[in-house]
């Protein structure tokens, strides 16, 4: 967000603009979205943007980076994603627990926040977009009650795959995988993996708009 005068600009959300950078991140994926999946996430979008302005629920202001740091980050690995029960630990801004809820309306995704600012927005974004198939579940993850164990633990920016465990581990199904979403090869954080668990793969991502390394690595249950 720049400054004009000594007062911060709110970033201008041009839809028209954030559209054409997603339809076009999408084809280089080759992502399917479902009938009113784009117009969705671009809902999202405005109602990021707009709250991002007041609550800085993320570091990146501007909604056309928005569309690759986060919409088509998010995007690239919702084809791992088989669920149909998922979690998103430490999901902030609802990445990529809404996305994924978005680009996959028969998963039922339960977003785990720990920032009662950000479970606000959760909720609100929730609501606006008529997401049914979502829910938010406010405070530390370690302390959640959840009924029910899930297909898949995916997180974002969120710990290390040993604190991940040691956090939401007893979330994950007996036959379930966590997903982690890390800017850079986790190799030395893997050899560090409580019992029970083992690394199944690492998958390089190209992001489209993102001149960044990124990977989606993979943990499951010890089948031993």
């Amino acid at each position: 967000m720049s400054r004009v005068g000594g007062r911060k600009r709110t970033p201008v959300f041009d839809r028209a603009d954030c559209e054409a950078r997603l339809a076009a991140g999408v084809a280089a994926l080759g992502v399917a979205l479902p009938v009113g999946g784009a117009d969705r996430l671009l809902d999202y979008l405005a109602v990021l943007s707009n709250w991002n302005a007041t609550h800085n629920l993320t570091a990146v202001r501007e909604p056309a980076a928005m569309v690759s740091r986060h919409l088509l980050d998010c995007l690239a690995i919702v084809d791992f994603i088989d669920g149909p029960r998922v979690a998103d630990v430490g999901s902030g801004a609802g990445l990529p627990g809404l996305v994924l809820a978005i680009a996959r309306p028969e998963l039922h995704v339960t977003l785990f926040e720990a920032n009662g600012k950000k479970v606000a927005f959760l909720r609100q974004a929730r609501r606006t977009l008529a997401l049914d198939n979502v829910d938010v579940m406010g405070g530390r993850v370690e302390a959640a009650e959840a009924t029910a164990t899930f297909d898949w633990v995916v997180t974002r920016a969120f710990a290390t795959a040993a604190d991940t465990l040691a956090l939401a581990g007893e979330l994950i199904g007996p036959v379930g995988r966590l997903g982690l979403m890390k800017g850079r090869d986790p190799a030395d954080e893997l050899a560090d993996l409580p019992a029970g668990f083992v690394h199944e793969a690492s998958h390089r991502v190209r992001v489209p708009g993102l001149d960044a390394e990124r990977r989606f690595t993979i943990v499951a249950r010890d089948p031993s």
